[in-house]
């Protein structure tokens, strides 16, 4: 009898030092500039594969999520070419939900990076990509890890640099900021600003920087209209610049914030003077050299090897 292959991962949630709305597109999208960073706030995956003449997939969710990707991702991987066998996940979310974490589709690209090495199934990095974009224009980004520009729907990657493994704070307010709203309340300030200047600004600020997340000068454009609706995030951006943040802004459309500090003792003095109005979360930029490393070790007897994606010991 076949044992049971596990593993436990952590799926690491994201921030966007940099996000700018261009326009909206002919297929509906938005065209964007951004800058992802993972962080080291992340969910709690377990998994569990065991070889089986038919494929099962279950999965234990502790906030019962409907439509959950963790079991579309498993889906899309047992139906690639490889063996069939009965999947288990216990997920155990600590991201906070629709915060502009990613916290969803980092769980789906864990499934993606997880479930081939324990089924032995070998699928490129390409394909892992294609089959992440079916399920989130986030998804690809959880894939690669670290620093990189994400241009079109977010989707089209392109890598920057690891820079230092700076500290910082994630504040989550528990508002709900729907992301439709945001984007339809953004429609009207798109035309305020030429898509040109845009452009430049943003190329500019990657150009002229070596660190990216070492000065001021980032944006994002949803905090316009966001902060209109919902003041007490701007007062809460407020309070992480005054704390000595840099940068401080929203992440995503909201309504989760942050800001990164100089050293140890800025963050101890910050989380002083903001726990107990917020949820804080002591956070870490994980550079892609971190972020595969992790992996290797989450995976570890099931790798053949330290090569990305994660190959598996178990393909035939």
């Amino acid at each position: 009898m076949s044992a049971t292959r596990r593993a436990r991962v952590t799926a690491l949630a994201k921030l966007n030092l940099d996000l700018r709305v261009l326009y909206r597109r002919t297929d509906n999208y938005h065209e964007l500039r951004s800058v992802f960073q993972t962080i080291s706030l992340g969910d709690t995956i377990d998994v569990a594969f065991k070889p089986a003449r038919t494929t099962t997939i279950s999965l234990d969710d502790d906030r019962k999520i409907p439509d959950n990707l963790v079991v579309k991702a498993a889906n899309l991987i047992m139906a690639e070419r490889g063996p069939s066998g009965r999947v288990d996940f216990r997920l155990h979310k600590r991201i906070p939900m629709g915060g502009g974490l990613g916290g969803g589709s980092s769980d789906a690209a864990a499934v993606l990076l997880a479930l081939p090495v324990l089924s032995g199934r070998a699928i490129s990095l390409n394909r892992l990509i294609e089959l992440g974009s079916q399920l989130g224009s986030d998804v690809p980004f959880f894939l690669l890890g670290g620093t990189a520009v994400g241009i079109g729907r977010g989707t089209e990657l392109f890598p920057i640099p690891d820079g230092r493994a700076r500290q910082g704070l994630l504040l989550s307010p528990g508002v709900h900021v729907s992301t439709a709203e945001a984007y339809a309340g953004l429609a009207p300030c798109l035309t305020i600003e030429s898509v040109q200047n845009k452009i430049v600004s943003f190329q500019s600020r990657l150009w002229s920087q070596v660190e990216l997340c070492e000065q001021d000068g980032s944006r994002n454009d949803f905090e316009t209209v966001v902060f209109e609706k919902h003041p007490e995030l701007a007062s809460l951006k407020r309070r992480l610049l005054k704390s000595g943040a840099r940068p401080a802004m929203m992440t995503g459309s909201g309504s989760a914030l942050f800001g990164l500090f100089r050293s140890r003792e800025e963050v101890s003095r910050a989380i002083q003077s903001i726990r107990g109005e917020v949820e804080v979360f002591p956070i870490t930029l994980v550079s892609r050299r971190r972020y595969r490393s992790l992996w290797w070790k989450w995976l570890g007897e099931h790798v053949k090897e330290k090569r990305w994606p994660p190959p598996s010991r178990y393909v035939r």
